[in-house]
């Protein structure tokens, strides 16, 4: 099995040969020309702004128009960025094409923000009419939203400067960041490379590399300051303008939450932060010491194996799959066979890993792989969002995109599917430190990424009050917060506020609560396989689910109450269980 296995992108074989390829100019082309035929017909003809049946015919037409419009030309041209930071040419092209998909969009903008303004009673009509029942949820969520519409002259004009004041600001400080390398002995490691490699280094190592980093990323700091207050000062513009009264409330909306039930998970964790320091004490204990860095967060406190390849890596999370359900195996092999995974770290690759898709495109994996267990968890993380996308595309094209926060349901509960196959493989001692691991996964998932949206609470408040908030105050502010969930035992320096620069996260503004939330109700669909196998059927059908329904309509539909605080304090309460087993083994 494992010889079938291709650890690199063919991205000749998945969308183009070259950035020259003259196949990207006739997608293009295509894709333009079907726009506008879209555009002049039904800016002429109005009659699916009051027919429920012409309303139907339209939209239609713009599920087939979504196939047309192929996004593969900027795909092919990013998965190269995310390849090599140094490629300007994919960077070059990439600027071109965004400037055309733009006005691609901006062509096409008036049907739903016309479409948002139809009367209340015509809402109605289109929402109650048989003709529209396929499209009943897209419908709802769009006059929801079009209560933030501007006109049509004014999103033009923002979708237009997005890039240049959003995106091309973040592109500049992520070259910089993953083209830079960190002095450790007598070579020079990439940025990314270099915080994949802190967790397994030991002690004095660790700790001199972390600073090494840390000084490095301070370096880049004056550019990130820069970038970070403009795409802030950015958002606060356009969160005046279209009526957002909190920096949080528009990321809320676009992921298909309920605020209150969002904001009951963000209460819910900053209340029980005691948990997550009571865990590195713990760790402290593990380890022998009686205070921790920074650097020592994500270190072992003992060896599990000392190297897993990936080979046995992907042997083992395929066969947890397989056991779970053999359609997710097939799809595991599928994106491993076809080349849709890069798996091995190189100078110049995007650190970390992601899982993206597109409708009617391949779903793509980015894995920085190191030969660890902690490697092989994201292996199954990122196969766990890969596993949601193709499941998605059984619905109808308009339905196969899923909100974020189910996202990372789906990517956390196919982790700790092959946690549990880990843990099985190991013996007793070692259970104790898988036991210490998935902990410490459940607090960098929960506690950490809601530390971290209070910062970014904060940091949004201060820009908009202020102005300016300099690198100095930024990296203050990042330690306030980290403080907050790691507790005493852990010190902080002054240079451990710069992380921030690293962060990409804080870029797509408030995305964070999205692993909490994300890892809470997977904790508890996993219980429900666990006591019953037949279970995993409904948490097919989440998978399947797409974009159908709200987050909290899908969990409803699998038995699970989301929108109640009490379900958020439950999870935690699973995992203070957790932590008083394992300071029972410390002891």
């Amino acid at each position: 099995m494992a010889q079938k296995y291709k650890t690199e992108w063919d991205l000749k074989k998945l969308f183009y040969t070259s950035l020259t390829d003259p196949r990207i100019e006739a997608d293009m082309a295509k894709g333009e020309k079907a726009v506008e035929a879209f555009a002049a017909k039904y800016r002429k003809d109005k009659s699916w702004l009051k027919d429920p049946k012409a309303l139907a015919d339209a939209l239609k037409a713009s599920e087939a128009l979504e196939l047309e419009s192929s996004p593969a030309p900027m795909l092919y041209a990013a998965y190269r960025k995310e390849l090599n930071a140094a490629d300007k040419q994919a960077e070059a092209l990439a600027n071109a094409l965004d400037e055309r998909y733009a006005k691609r969009a901006n062509l096409l903008m008036f049907f739903s923000l016309e479409l948002g303004k139809v009367p209340d009673a015509m809402q109605k009509k289109f929402l109650a009419a048989p003709e529209l029942a396929p499209y009943h949820y897209l419908l709802k969520k769009l006059f929801e939203n079009a209560k933030h519409d501007l006109s049509e002259p004014e999103e033009k004009i923002f979708s237009l400067l997005g890039d240049v004041s959003h995106g091309r600001w973040v592109q500049a400080v992520d070259n910089i960041v993953n083209t830079s390398e960190v002095p450790f002995g007598k070579k020079r490691i990439p940025v990314p490379e270099a915080v994949e490699m802190l967790r397994n280094l030991p002690k004095a190592k660790r700790r001199a590399l972390h600073q090494a980093l840390m000084r490095t990323l301070r370096g880049i700091a004056p550019m990130a300051e820069s970038e970070l207050n403009a795409i802030i000062a950015r958002k606060k513009i356009t969160d005046e303008l279209r009526g957002f009264a909190e920096p949080f409330d528009s990321t809320i909306l676009g992921y298909e939450n309920e605020r209150a039930s969002v904001l009951a998970l963000v209460d819910a964790v900053s209340s029980r932060f005691d948990l997550s320091k009571r865990f590195f004490k713990t760790k402290a204990e593990l380890m022998g010491e009686k205070k921790l860095t920074y650097a020592d967060r994500g270190a072992p406190v003992g060896t599990l194996k000392k190297k897993i390849s990936f080979n046995d890596a992907a042997k083992l999370v395929r066969e947890a799959f397989a056991r779970l359900h053999p359609r997710y195996a097939e799809i595991f092999d599928r994106l491993l066979e076809n080349s849709q995974t890069d798996v091995y770290p190189k100078k110049g690759k995007t650190g970390g890993a992601f899982c993206s898709g597109s409708v009617g495109q391949p779903t793509m994996v980015l894995l920085n792989h190191v030969d660890d267990a902690h490697s092989l968890m994201t292996l199954a993380h990122e196969m766990g969002h890969a596993i949601h996308t193709e499941r998605s595309k059984q619905q109808p094209l308009h339905y196969q995109d899923y909100s974020t926060a189910v996202a990372e349901t789906a990517s956390t509960f196919f982790e700790q599917v092959a946690f549990d196959a880990l843990s099985k493989t190991l013996s007793e001692k070692e259970r104790r430190i898988a036991l210490h691991d998935r902990l410490q996964d459940d607090v960098a998932t929960i506690f950490r990424q809601i530390a971290l949206f209070n910062f970014e609470r904060e940091l949004h408040t201060a820009v908009r009050a202020k102005g300016l908030v300099p690198k100095e105050e930024i990296a203050k502010l990042m330690n306030t917060h980290m403080a907050s969930y790691l507790g005493p035992t852990v010190e902080l320096t002054e240079d451990d506020g710069y992380f921030f620069v690293y962060w990409s996260h804080i870029r797509r503004f408030f995305y964070v609560y999205s692993y909490a939330y994300g890892q809470l109700i997977s904790r508890a669909l996993y219980e429900g396989v666990k006591k019953d196998p037949a279970f995993v059927e409904r948490v097919d059908a989440f998978l399947s689910a797409g974009g159908s329904a709200s987050p909290e309509d899908i969990f409803s539909a699998c038995g699970l109450d989301v929108r109640s605080p009490a379900f958020f304090k439950e999870g935690l309460a699973g995992i203070e269980r957790d932590l008083a087993a394992l300071e029972r083994l410390v002891k």
